[in-house]
Parts: C-alpha cells; structure tokens; sequence
C-alpha cells in the first residue's frame, strides 16, 4: 500500500474514487449478502425441507460473527487502511454465498453463512466509515451521510432483482448468479478506488493522553456501548415486529408491508437532516434527545391502534429517527475521543450493539408471545430505549471537547 504523507503534513483532497466505489459497493453488499436473504428464505424452507428458524438462525449466526470479527477488522483498518480489508472481503463474500448455493445439509449452510460473517464485517459499514473518516476529515459527515444514503438503496435494487431471478431459477442458481454479481461489482472497485495513499492516523485530543486503553477504560466509553447496544435492540426488534403488531391489529399484510416501506423512506430522510442536527445540538444532547425520540415513537406504535393513516406516519417518524441513529454511532467515536483509533474503537463499541441487533429479531419473536402479544412487546422495547437514552447521559466526556461539543 502507498504511504501517505508524513506527520504533519497538510492533509491533500480526498480522492475522487472513493466515494463514488463505496456508494457502489455499499448498495451491493448490503443487497446482496444481507437483504437476498430473507427474500429466498421461503425458496429455501421449501426446497430443503430445513425449519425456517434454522435457516434464520444460521443467518443470525453471521451477524453475530461480523459483530465478532469486526473488533479485529478494526484494528487492521487504523494501520493499513481499508483496501486490504475491503478487497478480501469481497473475494470472501462471493465464496461463502458458492458454499451456500451448493449446501447438501445444514451443517454446510451454516458453515457458508459463518464465512459470510466474516465478509460482513470487512465489507459493510465499519470499514467504509473508517476509510471516509480518515480521508474525509473535518468533511467527513457529509461523506458519511452519502454514502449511508446510497446504502438505503440496497433493498430497494435488490430485493426485487433477487425476487426476479427466483422466479426464474432455483434459490442455488440465484445465490450463484448474486455471488458473481457481487465479485464483478465489488472486487475491482475496492482493489482499485481504495488505493490512494492511506494518510497518518490525526494526533489524539488533548483529554486523550493513555492511547486507545484509556478511552476503552472510560465510563464513557463503558456507557456509550450500554447505550448503543439497548438502542440497537430496540430499534431492529421494533422494525422486524411492526408488521405482526399491525397484523394482530387486524391489518392486512399489503398494509403492514406498506407501513414498514415507508418508514426505509423516512430512514433515508433522516440521513439527510443529520449534518444539521450535529451543528445544533451536542454530542451528548444529541444521543440522548434521539435515543428519547425512539422511545416515544415506540411507545406511540405500541398504544395507538388506529386509523391506519397515523399508523403509517409514526413508522415514518421512526424511520427518520433510525436514520439518524445510523449516523449517530458513525461518528460517535470521532466525536468524543477523535479519529486516531477510530477503526479499533468503533469495532469494540459496535460488537455488542451489532450483537445485540442480530438478536433481536428472534429475541421479539420469543418474548411477544408470553408478554400477550406485540402491542405489549413494544410497551417494553420503548422502555428499554428510556433507559438507553437516561446512560446516554453518561457518554459525556469533558465539557468543550470533541467537534461537537462535550
């Protein structure tokens, strides 16, 4: 890899490729490895004969490995940037969807969805907001906001694409012909856009003086993962349980689909108001008043049963605040302790807030059933996001520190 500028120096443009690749491959990454699935889950129950739960769980097992692995992905991505990371991940993505395809029991299709795992972890969002925080820097929330703006997309371009080739082909042939696709798209464009030389790690602010041991060993670090790791629970439990809850409603599931849709609109909304929320409001102020803000809405879908038209506003405004909740953690580790560790500190952070979301779809499913039913199944999502939002006081880390403020 090129070597970047020495200490000091003033930092260059960032390079032009870059963005426009990880638009590109953020949109096929996510399609691809992550919304595929659930469109050729039914395909696949149905060829095989496998239970769907142990078809879903060995794709919660993936991302509870990309959670893992993420924390190493981290490390690698502070020393050698991202295009190492990014290139074999692609590679391994497309192998593991091939051993998927070809998969002659359960045993093997968990091993595929294992290796995809690991190829999550160095091809979705950790490491491109790694390398657009470090090129990008001070302009990179712009950055961050595009290329989280083209990741929206993803299920929009490929939950279709693979709803058709399904109704062309077998589940196999489909996952073989996506498998190529993602090689084709995704291999040359991070080999070739994430080459530019990968520029020194920023000096740490003043506050930070023991390295990233020190912020790991912070109460603000210890509560920032609280805080993200209950968020991150509530906000995917509540998106995979939205269309039961509206279904015990007596809604019919065209309906509850369309609610759902509409709030991945309101989600990319969200995105676009985030630049001007991080200049209003403080680092610490903005996690907490976003957080409270899920909690609100949570609460509203679980108390307000109608008309369907209210319904689908609030999955709007739940959508908005999710957007901005992707954007929050992106820059929680910039905005309170700087970029130079960034890649190590956002892997340790996000591991158990990803964990945490990989779980919570089954975790819903499990505890609607004994609480009586959705409506009080978000009664208790909310509550958890109030205490997210009450540790998210505890994020602070000095008054006047950070671009955003303490």
């Amino acid at each position: 890899m090129a070597r970047g500028p020495p200490p000091g120096a003033a930092p260059g443009p960032p390079p032009r490729a870059v963005l426009p690749a990880l638009c590109l491959t953020q949109i096929t990454s996510w399609g691809i490895v992550y919304y595929a699935f659930p469109v050729l889950n039914p395909a696949i129950t149905a060829d095989t004969g496998w239970s769907a739960g142990a078809t879903t769980a060995a794709f919660s097992a993936a991302l509870v490995v990309s959670a893992v692995a993420g924390i190493y992905v981290g490390r690698v991505l502070d020393h050698r940037g991202p295009r190492t990371v990014m290139t074999a991940g692609s590679v391994l993505g497309s192998l593991s969807l091939l051993v998927i395809a070809a998969a002659p029991d359960l045993a093997v299709f968990f091993t595929g969805w294992l290796l995809a795992g690991a190829a999550m972890a160095a091809v979705f969002y950790q490491p491109a907001f790694a390398a657009l925080t470090r090129w990008w820097a001070p302009d990179h929330i712009r950055a961050l906001t595009v290329v989280t703006l083209a990741g929206g997309l993803a299920s929009t371009v490929f939950a279709p694409l693979t709803a058709i080739l399904a109704g062309h082909m077998s589940w196999r042939a489909t996952y073989v012909v996506l498998a190529g696709t993602l090689a084709v798209l995704t291999v040359p464009a991070h080999a070739i856009a994430l080459k530019a030389p990968w520029p020194p790690a920023p000096p740490s602010p003043p506050h930070i003086t023991g390295g990233h041991e020190q912020v790991v060993r912070s109460r603000a670090f210890r509560m920032s993962a609280v805080t993200f790791t209950l968020s991150a629970f509530a906000m995917y439990a509540v998106v995979i349980g939205l269309v039961p809850l509206l279904m015990e409603r007596g809604y019919t599931t065209t309906q509850a689909a369309w609610a759902l849709g509409l709030g991945g609109a309101g989600q990319t909304l969200g995105r676009t108001l985030y630049a001007s929320l991080a200049r209003h409001l403080g680092v610490t102020a903005r996690t907490v008043t976003l957080i409270a803000l899920g909690a609100l809405t949570t609460a509203a879908l679980a108390t307000v049963a109608g008309p369907y038209a209210l319904l689908v506003s609030v999955s709007v405004l739940a959508g908005v605040i999710r957007g901005n909740l992707t954007l929050l953690q992106a820059t929680a580790v910039t905005d309170r302790w700087g970029a130079t560790h960034y890649g190590r500190l956002s892997g340790l952070l996000g591991a158990p807030a990803h964990a945490a979301a990989a779980l919570a779809p089954f975790a819903g499913a499990v505890l609607a059933g004994p609480l009586g039913g959705y409506p009080a199944l978000f009664v208790l999502l909310a509550g958890l996001s109030i205490i997210a939002a009450v540790t998210a006081l505890g994020t602070r880390t000095r008054p006047g520190i950070g671009p955003s403020g303490g």
